[in-house]
């Protein structure tokens, strides 16, 4: 028996105990309530959501053909609509996720206005917006499911109706997994930790953290990253997995992100015990300059490596800086101490979209951590395009292959759209995601702002059209018509808005003297 008829008759059971004065409640209105109101609190979403993930995981570490996806969010409503298009195409959410990114909540959700990515917004924007997804997908399935309810008390008895009901008992959730950004953690471990108790609380399942300096943030795609040494990271990540365990979330994920390949600084120079020690092992990247103890000047910095005295560079800044070419090492190192640490998956910064170089770095993560994996970036700070159609160029001349008819700088140009070598790229792009996650060992692909684009390529088109000549048929025909001939849900934007739940709830409330809006005059009847 589902879920759905044991409250029936649990519900029925508690009327008959409670007497006359409950008469007019009806157990299965109850039930179909519960029904649509699955999850209770943010705990409940983030025990759900992190099972998931850790199956997901599990079932990549088997066949990696079973990666995950997911695109950034900056809005409930947009999570919904991702959600809901997902299972209308796929009839399923596996494998399918949320991104939560700290960007566009910078950008989009701060109360000044929008911020660069530099941990400006608010803290609790971020818990915020967790919750806010999280409400949007609940209404979701509440939507789903009073539309099945209705079909279910229009059908007759028979084959039909019970095809209604396997539905209703088989429902498949909205709500799935969300990668939640807490940046740099937001100050010390100590607010780290009070702010991942937030996000867990909304529902996060898994908190992605990085290694920059909370105070010198910086977006991951811009210049002047400055790192923290290990043990100052461990902390933070210790102190997320301490608030999950708080909180009973105890097979919540951790994703730590290393900026190390793009960061040629660091704040700090390591405390370290012993030679070798992990201290040790990130001073050993410093730029430095071996030094005698009569040379060394007014307010020098100078620390003992491999037995000989030097001084790191440092700039007017305060801040030390990294020997150049050693940020692939860097990364490797941060990742293999991250997962010896607590983490459970790893996300590396890159500057630019490219296989081989992130599988290089794995294949050493892995000599270590067998079964290491990331999280990826697929970001829209990268230009695909021209990215790869010069890997594709470099292929094309390493093969002796004639590429006289191409100038690699200007690759992008609409002139070379229908190539063999765009259309060889084209197709390295299309898949990109199962190579790497084949070759590179990335579990998770995700998009960090593609709603941000999204939502500023719909809006010019819209303004373009509707204010030129186009008019109104702007709107009809770029987005209306395609609404409804692509079965877009929110064309009927009052059911969307949660006008049908209301009217159900208002007849569950008050019987046949109901107000309802969902009358004959209502022109959504029109879809």
């Amino acid at each position: 028996m589902s879920q759905y008829q044991d409250d029936i008759q649990a519900i029925a059971t508690l009327k008959d105990k409670e007497g006359s004065a409950w008469n007019a409640i009806n157990p299965e209105s109850a039930a179909r309530m519960r029904a649509q109101n699955r999850f209770k609190t943010g705990l409940d979403i983030a025990r759900y959501t992190a099972a998931i993930m850790r199956a997901d995981m599990a079932n990549y570490d088997a066949d990696s053909s079973k990666y995950t996806q997911s695109l950034g969010c900056w809005h409930g409503f947009i999570g919904q609509q991702k959600m809901i298009s997902i299972k209308k195409h796929f009839q399923s959410t596996e494998r399918r996720y949320l991104y939560l990114s700290g960007w566009m909540i910078a950008a989009l959700r701060s109360e000044f206005g929008p911020l660069p990515d530099q941990s400006m917004h608010e803290k609790t924007a971020v818990a915020g917006l967790i919750r806010e997804l999280y409400t949007f997908l609940r209404q979701a399935d509440a939507r789903e499911l009073g539309g099945l309810f209705r079909q279910l008390d229009a059908a007759p008895e028979g084959p039909a109706r019970q095809a209604i009901q396997d539905q209703i008992d088989n429902h498949v959730t909205h709500v799935v997994p969300i990668i939640a950004d807490i940046d740099a953690g937001f100050g010390n471990a100590e607010a780290t930790y009070l702010m991942a108790k937030q996000m867990i609380e909304a529902g996060a399942c898994c908190i992605q953290i990085e290694n920059q300096v909370s105070d010198e943030k910086q977006c991951g795609h811009q210049d002047g990253k400055v790192t923290v040494p290990h043990e100052d990271f461990l902390a933070k990540i210790r102190a997320v997995r301490y608030a999950f365990l708080e909180l009973g979330v105890d097979d919540g994920l951790i994703v730590a992100r290393t900026d190390s390949l793009g960061a040629g600084l660091t704040k700090q120079i390591a405390f370290t015990r012993e030679p070798g020690d992990l201290g040790d092992q990130y001073n050993s990247f410093l730029d430095a300059d071996e030094v005698t103890v009569d040379s060394i000047a007014n307010g020098d910095v100078v620390i003992k490596r491999d037995g000989k005295l030097v001084r790191p560079k440092r700039l007017p800044s305060n801040l030390f800086q990294f020997r150049p070419g050693t940020g692939e090492a860097r990364c490797v190192l941060d990742c293999i101490t991250s997962l010896q640490n607590g983490a459970d998956l790893l996300w590396i910064e890159t500057e630019k979209p490219h296989i081989a170089q992130i599988g290089g770095m794995v294949k050493e993560i892995r000599k270590v951590i067998p079964n290491a994996k990331l999280v990826y970036n697929n970001s829209p700070s990268f230009n695909w395009t021209l990215n790869f159609r010069q890997q594709a160029y470099d292929a094309m001349k390493e093969a002796g292959k004639d590429v006289s008819a191409y100038e690699r700088s200007q690759l992008m140009s609409v002139e070379y759209d229908g190539t063999e070598l765009a259309i060889a790229a084209d197709e390295k792009i299309r898949t990109f995601q199962a190579d790497a996650a084949r070759e590179a060992g990335i579990f998770h692909h995700l998009i960090t702002l593609p709603t941000y684009h999204t939502a500023a390529l719909s809006t010019d088109n819209l303004a373009k059209e509707y204010f030129g000549e186009q008019g109104m048929l702007g709107y009809v025909a770029g987005v209306q018509r395609k609404e409804i001939r692509q079965g877009i849900a929110c064309v009927k934007h009052q059911n969307m808005s949660g006008s049908d739940i209301g009217d159900d709830h208002k007849e569950y409330f008050s019987g046949e003297a109901a107000l309802k809006a969902s009358g004959k005059h209502n022109t959504m009847n029109q879809f």
